[in-house]
């Protein structure tokens, strides 16, 4: 087998037969599709499945499935899904117990057979949120095995962004719709005169293996040119921006703002921003019993900290208020991630704004915090300037 070159061009068919390699190498493959109205994240048998012929339209509170005339496969903003729910699933079951006859309890931990996954289609942003949870599952004290179990081996194929959807802010959360690091092969799709066709760069020595085995063409310098002017272009049409500010900061200075308030007001605290957020890694555990209590189990289930419960302590909730628990999520994505985990907790997906009920906007309340600090710094420097 020739080894591959490090970038190359592959069409339709040659997608389909990458989808091939990876599941002949006994890997689950999985890519964005369409179903129920919503591209979302399933196993895939081939290419034939992905997304082509649709695009998405969504702003605040707002999203919506639509046509495309050109074919593209992956000119869609991310959907309600990402990734964690295959590294990081919603629901795991740790043990179970049994009661012997002889009246024992007989224990056995969950050792599940892992699946070997490849993703297909995975964006820039989603890239930054793997290696987020990466350091908070896979590194330090407390590591998630089951995690580190999916994590280790999973094939990445970046799926480059030449379209963001008006409520992606990811450039202005220091990333940008060009993959830079952590894939195994970097697709950029091209629809033009030339043809439909995607660019395809190899990112590890595994991704090489893989391509090696891929039917394909060079990449000339007009592909790889043109490949570079759709994601720089790209770059300039983020639909949204975060204040050019430091936000750990800015968050740190506005514990006390009126703006929480205003949040408060509107927050329905239903946790749908942790829900879809590819960062939020927080859990619980449950323990269920059958009918005759001869059976339990013990369940890692996904938990937010906009649950009433997710604060508790012996005599009730910590933060009882919508206000401290909007406010609790908020700093710590933006600011006190930073001392637990060395960056920010956001990576500008935008699918909290997307999937708001009410259409709350990290990128304006952080706008508004920011206002407000500056007023009152101006206030406060005035008065003074006033004092003798």
């Amino acid at each position: 087998m020739t080894a591959a070159p490090a970038t190359a061009v592959l069409d339709r068919d040659g997608l389909d037969a990458l989808v091939g390699v990876l599941r002949a190498q006994g890997r689950t493959v999985v890519g964005p599709t369409v179903r129920d109205g919503a591209v979302v994240l399933a196993e895939i048998a081939s290419a034939d499945a992905l997304p082509f012929g649709w695009g998405t339209e969504v702003e605040a509170g707002r999203y919506r499935l639509v046509p495309r005339t050109d074919g593209a496969a992956f000119a869609h903003t991310t959907g309600p899904q990402s990734w964690k729910a295959f590294l990081h699933p919603e629901r795991e079951r740790l043990w179970s117990a049994d009661r012997r006859a002889d009246g024992r309890l007989s224990v056995a931990a969950e050792r599940p057979q892992r699946p070997s996954y490849a993703f297909l289609g995975v964006r820039p942003c989603d890239l930054r949120a793997i290696a987020v949870q990466d350091r908070v599952l896979a590194t330090g004290r407390h590591r998630d095995r089951g995690y580190q179990e999916r994590r280790t081996g999973a094939f990445l194929i970046a799926a480059e962004c030449t379209e963001p959807g008006a409520t992606c802010f990811c450039v202005s959360m220091g990333g940008g719709p060009a993959a830079e690091a952590g894939y195994d092969l970097a697709l950029t799709e091209l629809v033009d005169e030339t043809g439909h066709r995607f660019f395809v760069r190899v990112g590890s020595d595994a991704g090489r293996e893989v391509l090696s085995g891929v039917p394909g063409r060079p990449a000339g310098p007009g592909t790889e040119s043109a490949a570079r002017a759709a994601v720089d272009a790209a770059r300039e049409r983020m639909g949204r921006a975060m204040p050019p500010v430091d936000l750990r900061t800015l968050m740190g200075d506005s514990l006390e703002a009126d703006r929480w308030d205003d949040v408060a007001a509107r927050c329905l605290t239903c946790g749908n921003c942790t829900m879809v957020c590819p960062t939020c890694f927080c859990t619980t555990t449950e323990e269920v019993t059958d009918l005759t209590g001869d059976h339990a189990e013990r369940w890692q289930r996904w938990d937010s900290c906009f649950d009433l419960d997710f604060s508790y302590l012996h005599g009730g909730p910590v933060r009882a208020s919508a206000r401290s628990r909007y406010r609790q999520w908020l700093t710590h994505k933006l600011s006190t991630w930073y001392d637990q985990f060395g960056s920010s907790g956001c990576v500008g997906c935008g699918r909290c704004v997307t999937w708001c009920p009410v259409g709350i906007d990290i990128t304006e309340e952080a706008a508004a915090l920011h206002d407000e600090l500056a007023a009152r710094l101006r206030r406060q420097d005035e008065r003074e300037e006033r004092e003798p």
